[in-house]
């Protein structure tokens, strides 16, 4: 069996904004009791999160070091407490963080995404 390839960063750096853009899009025109109630959404929305953090373990130190504006901890702390919180998710953080983590987090990605490191 052959050696896995490594991907390439700059691929999960695509896939963190990716991941960003679907997760306000399946909460777009929802208040947060409509969101929570959604299930489909809800749910998307998670997963979606759960992914940005993942990715975000894959975006080598030094990359991660170079742009200090990105909270890189914060993004797989929450990946792990999203995984690992099971039926414990506090709705409250949760659509604080779709609503004003998330927009302050894209641009800072596409930020990185256009320059030459």
């Amino acid at each position: 069996m052959s050696e896995p390839i490594e991907r390439e960063w700059r691929f999960y750096l695509d896939d963190m904004i990716s991941f960003a853009e679907k997760a306000l899009s399946y909460t777009d025109g929802f208040d947060q009791q409509r969101f929570v109630a959604s299930g489909l959404n809800y749910d998307a929305t998670v997963r979606n999160l759960e992914l940005i953090g993942e990715a975000a373990t894959h975006i080598p130190d030094e990359i991660r070091q170079n742009s200090p504006q990105i909270p890189w901890r914060m993004i797989i702390a929450t990946r792990n407490r999203l995984i690992h919180g099971y039926l414990g998710i506090d709705n409250d953080t949760l659509w604080s963080i779709i609503q004003t983590d998330i927009p302050a987090l894209l641009p800072l990605l596409q930020h990185l995404q256009k320059t030459e490191i």
